[in-house]
């Protein structure tokens, strides 16, 4: 999520997102502010700009990559043998895809040990972009009151199954967001697709896609503290394994337009990733190793007819550590960037960074919960989070990955 701060006494103002990921987006509100993604990476309070020992020391025999990615990659000159060995730290602006077709994400098996998932909480500072983007021609409801984040109760896996936490590396160091396992219309009952913010697979219209993207789902599913992970097992951190980003999709307009601050892409800012297990699951799917996955809803009903909204996420920025699942439960609002994109959904809630990409769960058209948006952006001083409304792109998205891996 984006951060906030009082610019002006306009009713009109611009934010910047609170990160819950790398990436955040500014959004124009009800009063004069500056916001910042809901993603905790580079950029975020709690910070570390180099990855740890364990990062280097990652590594894997077996590469597994279909061959038209391959293909791909030797046409930008990337070699997987020394891609497992380091050479994905490589950032040049050469080495970074950027292109939708051009996502890649092989298993370094290892790499995500239980301090470096700990550690990756930390990240650079991030400036705060102060600029005003007044103007908003869109329904913006007045500013919600803060609704204080709730610890979900413990163990994890019994309040909330399908969410988790998601984990991946950026120019400045290791990153982290949050992301819900949903249903596949293609394997029902057996779903492998998870659903989070754009911002926190790809850096938007200044660079490329992300890289170990994995899916922890029920991190620390005991509620550990800072101090008991710091001995903890990975069963313990990742008590049903970790699954990494075999593809993942968002929006063109996240692409070509998103940023960490400036509002850019906001209301396209989602991405759905097909996750594949590092180590056998004994044939289960994520959704059957998980027992649960939930339904997403791109039809969901007008803002006045939704009675409360719950977002889920690992807050990460202070006061919080990234190592605690909170959620907000709150009637939503209408938050517009401008009359031309579509209108965000807004609500109450003091998470910080870190809960970017986390599922807003509601009563859907169907009547059942639904995932009817995702954490993107928010104030600074972590009063409300935005999420878009889910439509005709997202459903192109989430169509598009499921049938990419329909026969399999």
């Amino acid at each position: 999520m984006r951060p906030i701060r009082p610019l002006s006494t306009d009713r009109r103002g611009r934010s910047a997102r609170r990160r819950t990921s790398p990436v955040a987006a500014a959004l124009a509100i009800g009063a004069a502010l500056a916001l910042t993604a809901t993603a905790c990476g580079p950029g975020d309070d709690n910070a570390d700009s180099k990855p740890t020992a364990s990062a280097a020391q990652g590594g894997s025999d077996k590469i597994q990559i279909p061959d038209d990615i391959k293909d791909r990659l030797k046409e930008h000159g990337i070699d997987l043998d020394k891609w497992k060995n380091g050479e994905w730290k490589n950032w040049d602006k050469d080495k970074w895809l950027r292109e939708a077709q051009d996502y890649v994400n092989p298993i370094i098996d290892g790499l995500w040990d239980p301090d470096r998932m700990r550690d990756a909480d930390k990240n650079p500072d991030n400036e705060v972009d102060d600029n005003d983007i007044s103007g908003d021609q869109g329904v913006t409801d007045p500013t919600p009151q803060p609704v204080k984040a709730a610890a979900v109760g413990t163990p994890y896996h019994d309040s909330a199954p399908y969410a988790g936490k998601l984990f991946f590396d950026g120019p400045e160091g290791s990153m982290v967001c949050s992301a819900t396992v949903v249903t596949d219309p293609a394997h029902p009952g057996k779903s492998n697709m998870v659903w989070t913010a754009g911002h926190c697979v790809h850096a938007g219209k200044n660079g490329g896609w992300y890289r170990n993207i994995a899916f922890v789902p029920s991190y620390n599913n005991a509620g550990l503290s800072d101090e008991q992970l710091k001995s903890a097992t990975k069963e313990e951190v990742a008590p049903y394994g970790v699954w990494w980003g075999a593809w993942a999709q968002t929006s063109d307009q996240w692409i070509e337009q998103g940023g960490p601050t400036g509002g850019q892409g906001a209301p396209y800012d989602f991405a759905v990733i097909q996750v594949t297990p590092e180590k056998g699951s004994e044939g289960k799917s994520l959704e059957e190793a998980v027992g649960s996955a939930v339904p997403v809803d791109f039809n969901a009903p007008a803002v006045p007819k939704i009675a409360t909204m719950t977002a889920k996420g690992y807050p990460a920025a202070p006061p919080y550590d990234g190592q605690t699942l909170y959620q907000c439960a709150d009637k939503p609002g209408r938050l517009s960037l401008a009359k031309a994109e579509p209108t965000m959904y807004r609500i109450g809630c003091t998470m910080t960074g870190g809960s970017s990409g986390g599922g807003w769960i509601a009563q859907g058209s169907s009547g059942k919960p639904s995932l009817v948006s995702n954490t993107s952006i928010g104030p600074v001083t972590a009063g409300w989070l935005a999420g878009p409304r889910l439509g005709k792109e997202a459903k192109g998205i989430y169509d598009a990955v499921s049938k990419k891996y329909a026969g399999q």
